[in-house]
């Protein structure tokens, strides 16, 4: 049964929170360590300070209540999704997925452009009805029994999609684990799951390059993650030593979670604002600290171990549904090129940006949507999703 849900933190907890800011013992780092050793001391203070004296959480919660939310049963987990109805009278369904350390404040800014385009300038025919569900084990979501990964958070995406929602036929779109999601549910759910739109490639082809520049590729991509990979080891190894810590600390979590948005996104040199504003930042973490999920949402990393990794198939199987790649040029995972994604996906448009970031739907929400609906009109996505099996 579908339930109606909206968002609310007692004040005993957010002042419970603040006097933890607040009484933070801070400690010392070298005076010139600007980033490279993690997230900047400087700046820690600053947002802290921010935090305490000027974040208004119950501002952000009645932005993100604005949306209609909801909660239901799925594989056994209590799900929670934003479910915003598209204008006029065949809006296409499209599920959307969100990733590590993101949530559903990532998708503010597109929402409503993707369901309502004629109240932005565009056309009522090309409005999507939009499912942003939490992840299971993040936010407003129930963790699951014990780790899952995006192969069987797909699976009940699309039980999600069809038995509950009853949309026989949809699209996916999705970056961060959100991308590997949309991936399984081309890959698995071909016939629910008519097409997917993905803004990063997490997905690796068995047997490896198959030519110098796919090669050259691969080898600058190992490189660049050698600095990167430190929390994806601790994460997909020993997630739970990792929570104890986190869960005393919402500065622990801050600072864990500031770090990426400062590495991953398309800022000017280290300004990590000119690409987010503290508001943004502070909702998306205190969705993390306010539902105690931090442990559990990294509990993705360890179930996509179990999974297998990162391959679609040891027998050359590629997602055959249409596939659109959206390229950020900071994207934290660097695609290699098209001749290596074009034996993973059915690519039916390549769009290569001149800005943005891993976050492309909080960094760049037009270019996103404006290619996503371009995605939608070249493969004739009603189509698709009204024709019969």
């Amino acid at each position: 049964m579908i339930q109606p849900f909206s968002i609310h933190v007692s004040d005993a907890e957010l002042q419970a929170i603040y006097f933890r800011v607040a009484n933070y013992p801070w400690h010392e780092m070298p005076d010139d360590g600007g980033w490279e050793y993690g997230t900047n001391l400087d700046y820690m203070k600053e947002f802290t300070h921010y935090w305490v004296n000027r974040f208004d959480w119950r501002e952000q919660e009645s932005n993100l209540n604005a949306f209609p939310q909801f909660k239901a049963q799925v594989k056994g987990v209590e799900m929670h999704f934003i479910h915003e109805i598209g204008s006029g009278d065949n809006p296409t369904p499209l599920l959307i997925s969100h990733g590590w350390p993101g949530s559903i404040a990532e998708f503010t800014k597109i929402i409503e452009p993707l369901a309502h385009p004629e109240r932005f300038g565009g056309k009522v025919a090309d409005a999507f009805t939009v499912v942003a569900p939490s992840l299971p084990g993040f936010g407003y979501s129930q963790r699951p029994p014990r780790p899952w990964g995006p192969r069987a958070m797909a699976d009940s995406f699309n039980t999600l999609m069809r038995d509950v929602l009853g949309y026989e036929k949809y699209l996916a779109q999705g970056g961060d684990w959100g991308g590997a999601i949309a991936s399984w549910l081309g890959f698995d759910h071909p016939q629910y799951c008519k097409a997917i739109h993905i803004n990063i490639l997490t997905m690796r082809h068995p047997h490896g390059p198959q030519n110098e520049q796919e090669r050259n590729w691969e080898n600058q991509f190992y490189l660049d993650q050698v600095s990167e990979n430190g929390y994806r080891t601790q994460q997909g190894t020993k997630p739970q030593t990792l929570s104890y810590a986190m869960h005393d600390s919402p500065v622990g979590v801050a600072a864990w979670i500031l770090e990426k948005f400062n590495s991953w996104s398309d800022t000017l040199g280290d300004e990590i604002e000119s690409a987010h504003s503290k508001d943004e930042l502070l909702t998306n973490i205190m969705i993390y600290i306010t539902t105690r999920t931090f442990n559990s949402a990294s509990w993705i990393y360890y179930g996509r171990n179990e999974e297998g990794g990162r391959f679609l198939s040891d027998k050359d199987e590629r997602v055959e549904v249409p596939t659109g790649c959206a390229l950020f040029p900071k994207e934290l995972l660097a695609w290699p090129p098209k001749s290596y994604v074009d034996r993973l996906y059915n690519v039916q448009q390549w769009s290569e940006f001149s800005s943005g970031g891993h976050f492309a739907a909080m960094e760049e929400p037009d270019a996103l949507v404006k290619d996503l609906r371009q995605f939608a009109n070249r493969i004739g996505i009603r189509n698709l999703v009204n024709m019969q099996n």
